[in-house]
């Protein structure tokens, strides 16, 4: 896997790029005052992963913040800086940060796609119909593809430490292992009838494949304001049809739309998921292990009727 580096600038990009830096009172970039090579991703659930292949020998920090939809964000002159000053810079890909590509426009730093490798699982309809659904971290299969890939980047960015970025990946993996073997068996132990995951977003098509599950969602993308009548009226249809016991919604969106589907059926809300983004140190998902693990607990206690 090799770096691709980012297409010519736009005007307005450079513009910013340009203000950022003298914001920071000169062109040239000082490194961190620990000497570290800086990584910067575009969202916190790949900080989080990036940090534990990088170690000690590496700063990750993230573009958007915790809870931060990541979908539609919009980067401030303070991110480009930000950009402008590190070492790598990683993104998800599949079409996930619409606002990235021009981002780094005009950005003079290596960038790597951290999905390159996963198979994409298709959206299946509206205008998204048939692009790949990019929450493919929402699978720890796929995650063990993210770090391969991170370790090799940051192998070629700190060539003195690969030894230890390899270590580092392979005891992580087989984190991602065990808590892949957890979700599945406890989704799993589901009745058949209860195998139905309902959320806001279509988020979890690749936690659904894993655990068999059936998957329904209001919307495909995050990218609308509110639900349209159709989709909540699609929803609501399946719930009733499939007798669904449970629905839920994602943390970084209303659950308004959801809470129709709840009134209209004799399903009940059970609960929140994370997927965009993790929670402050203190909340209940503060690392993407705990995030997989917060929603197989939460889909599972509320779909068997075990919810307090």
């Amino acid at each position: 896997m090799g770096f691709r580096r980012p297409p010519a600038a736009g005007a307005a990009v450079l513009t910013a790029i340009a203000a950022a830096l003298m914001l920071s009172g000169c062109g040239a970039v000082d490194g961190p005052a620990d000497g570290k090579p800086v990584v910067l991703t575009t969202f916190t659930v790949l900080a989080d992963i990036a940090g534990n292949v990088g170690g000690e020998h590496l700063t990750v920090e993230s573009i958007t913040k915790a809870g931060a939809e990541i979908h539609g964000y919009e980067p401030t002159p303070g991110d480009i800086k930000k950009a402008a000053e590190a070492d790598l810079i990683l993104d998800n890909g599949m079409n996930l940060e619409a606002w990235f590509a021009q981002f780094v426009d005009g950005v003079d730093v290596e960038h790597v796609v951290v999905s390159n490798g996963v198979e994409p699982i298709a959206i299946g309809e509206d205008a998204y119909a048939g692009k790949p659904n990019p929450h493919a971290w929402m699978s720890p299969l796929n995650v063990q593809i993210y770090v391969d890939n991170m370790v090799t980047a940051f192998s070629e960015l700190d060539s003195e430490h690969a030894d230890d970025y390899r270590a580092n990946g392979d005891a992580y993996k087989a984190r991602l292992q065990q808590v892949q073997d957890e979700l599945v068996a406890e989704l799993g132990a589901l009745p058949v009838n209860e195998r139905a995951l309902v959320t806001c977003e279509g988020a979890f098509s690749y936690l659904a494949r894993d655990a068999g599950l059936t998957e329904k969602y209001i919307w495909p993308v995050n990218a609308e304001q509110q639900a349209t009548p159709q989709q909540i009226t699609s929803t609501i249809e399946f719930v009733k049809q499939n007798r669904v016991p449970a629905v839920f919604c994602e943390s970084t969106v209303s659950d308004a739309p959801m809470q129709r589907v709840v009134e209209a059926t004799n399903a009940r809300f059970g609960g929140t998921l994370y997927v965009d983004s993790l929670s402050e140190e203190d909340g209940p998902v503060p690392t993407y292990l705990d995030l997989i693990r917060h929603d197989a607990d939460t889909l599972t206690s509320a779909l068997n009727g075990t919810q307090s």
